[in-house]
């Protein structure tokens, strides 16, 4: 696994977390929940592509 990946996700974390704190503070909860939803999202996309890969190497290796 590659670590710009880790860092790539902990760093939309922070951006995520810093937004989401700004949007209650500002008493717009709504938006606040779908950038937190769209931070998962981008996460999730990125982790899939991931496992896919993951699964495409191992479907090499057992095919001999």
């Amino acid at each position: 696994m590659e670590i710009d990946l880790v860092f790539k996700i902990a760093a939309i974390g922070i951006i995520v977390a810093v937004l989401n704190q700004l949007l209650i503070r500002s008493g717009r909860e709504e938006q606040a929940m779908m950038t937190t939803l769209a931070g998962l999202i981008v996460v999730l996309t990125m982790v899939v592509g991931q496992i896919s890969q993951l699964f495409q190497l191992i479907k090499q290796l057992f095919q001999l």
